[in-house]
């Protein structure tokens, strides 16, 4: 529990998207680090130029307080990342704001960027379930600055919304990116409940020590109404019409009497005086971006692992879709993919939710990025819900089905067994720590051994994603706690 308010952070920009359409939002993604490069997302919080890995554990117990949350930090070398080179943060780590308590969730969202500008990357946490004063859930965020020796408990800041109220749940959606050059680092957006706030950096000096609170105004991204009432389950940043700068895309599904629980995202387009309302896009709650067709622009994939058909009932499997960057921003029409598409292996079957979780990247090095699709309810043979990933070739043409492979527990080399309830997949990352320019694959399991949950390791070599040589890791494999943690429910992208 938290009763006094600082920051190191100004808050921009108060972004009421309700009027834009937009309700509520609960999970993550980040972009951008170091404020130069829209397209840029690494997580290099030591500025070493290997990729860093960030984990949440929001289940884990600390200080004896159950879901209190903590993450964890493997930073990459040219080995890329093991189970030494580990740090460990909550709120029970000196210097970082407020106290362990039950149900905080500290971890169950994070993101990264450099949100100062000084090269160093920054690690976001959120804490929905942080209770301010006798506000319950009102939630709340942790920074954690980067520097030459990596992140660092001692001068974090801490972020919260400015008139809090009960189940808000400010820090439930998190990300990073350049989306203005009105500031030297990345823009933080911050989602709650009712809304999002934007974040920059502002190091001036104020009479008590605290940096000042700006706010601009966003009537051109509230008066451009959307026609769908949105209830947003995650963020992707990606600049789709190469303008460089980068555009925030708020995906979720649909709420109301009329066609509910449908895919939908609102996209605000990022330039030189900040974002603007643009569009409503078909797909969602899941979303990530990357360039996968390699022509300078980034596309944006969505993923809907369960929406209704239009008799009310839950639609089979999952669906994924594809909407590719061009000049003008991304193309309305979207390709859409299921588990039946031609090529793809493994047949669509209702609960599967193909498509809950979604990463982007080169995985072989051949310029063009693939993409990475989680699938936690997918039964492999009697065993329910043990989950598996696929990962999708992109191409000149997009993305392909031609070299589409699919991982689970019950492949070869991979450690472990199906078990009910692993839900491996529910969180999927490509990512690069020994910067050999192909990224491996990370598959988090937080359903693993009765939830204190664990991630795969996946290498890649010059066929993409392979399964030799996997190795896996959970909370106590990095000494932090385990029970109950659900290690690997969140991990920055």
């Amino acid at each position: 529990m938290r009763k006094n308010r600082s920051a190191a952070l100004a808050a921009a920009s108060f972004l009421l998207l309700t009027g834009a359409g937009i309700a509520a939002a609960p999970t993550a993604y980040a972009g951008t680090p170091g404020g130069t490069h829209a397209d840029d997302r690494n997580s290099d919080f030591n500025g070493d130029g290997y990729e860093d890995v960030l984990v949440g554990a929001p289940g884990a117990t600390v200080s004896g307080a159950k879901g209190a949350g903590l993450v964890t930090v493997q930073y990459g070398s040219t080995r890329g990342i093991g189970t030494t080179n580990v740090a460990r943060f909550s709120q029970s780590t000196s210097g970082v704001s407020g106290a362990a308590e039950a149900g905080d969730g500290f971890g169950k969202a994070v993101a990264t960027g450099d949100l100062d500008g000084d090269g160093y990357d920054d690690a976001v946490i959120g804490i929905p379930g942080e209770d301010l004063g006798d506000t319950a859930d009102a939630g709340g965020v942790a920074i954690l600055w980067g520097s030459k020796e990596g992140l660092k408990g001692a001068a974090s800041d801490w972020l919260q919304t400015q008139e809090p109220t009960k189940g808000e749940q400010f820090g439930a959606g998190l990300a990073a990116a350049r989306f203005t050059a009105e500031t030297p680092g990345d823009l933080l957006a911050v989602m709650g409940r009712y809304g999002v706030e934007l974040f920059a950096y502002d190091a001036a000096p104020q009479a008590r020590g605290e940096a000042p609170l700006r706010r601009q105004a966003v009537e051109r991204l509230a008066k451009a109404a959307g026609e769908r009432h949105i209830q947003p389950k995650s963020l992707t940043t990606g600049d789709y019409d190469d303008n460089g700068y980068a555009d925030l895309v708020v995906s979720g599904v649909t709420l109301g009497d009329e066609e509910p629980g449908h895919g939908w995202s609102v996209q605000y387009a990022g330039g030189a005086d900040g974002l603007a309302y643009k569009n409503e896009l078909r797909g969602g709650p899941a979303a990530a971006s990357g360039d996968i067709n390699n022509d300078g622009y980034d596309d944006l994939v969505t993923g809907e692992p369960a929406s209704p058909d239009d008799g009310g009932e839950t639609m089979t499997g999952g669906l994924v879709g594809v909407r590719y960057g061009t000049a003008d921003g991304l193309l309305d029409e979207a390709k859409w993919w299921t588990q039946d598409a031609a090529g793809v292996p493994g047949v669509a079957e209702r609960g599967d939710g193909w498509g809950a979780d979604l990463s982007v990247a080169d995985t072989n090095g051949d310029g063009y990025a693939d993409v990475a699709i989680g699938a936690p309810g997918e039964d492999i043979g009697a065993v329910a819900d043990a989950g598996a990933v696929w990962v999708l070739r992109g191409s000149e043409n997009g993305m392909t089905a031609t070299g589409a492979k699919s991982f689970d527990q019950d492949t070869a080399d991979i450690p472990g067994v199906p078990e009910k309830g692993d839900k491996w997949g529910a969180q999927v990352r490509l990512t690069d720590p020994n910067r050999d320019g192909r990224s491996g694959l990370l598959a988090a399991a937080p359903g693993e051994n009765a939830g204190d949950g664990f991630v795969w390791t996946l290498s890649a070599d010059s066929g993409g994603v392979t399964a030799s040589g996997t190795w896996s890791f959970g909370a106590a494999t990095l000494g932090a706690p385990a029970t109950g943690a659900a290690f690997g429910a969140a991990i920055d992208e």
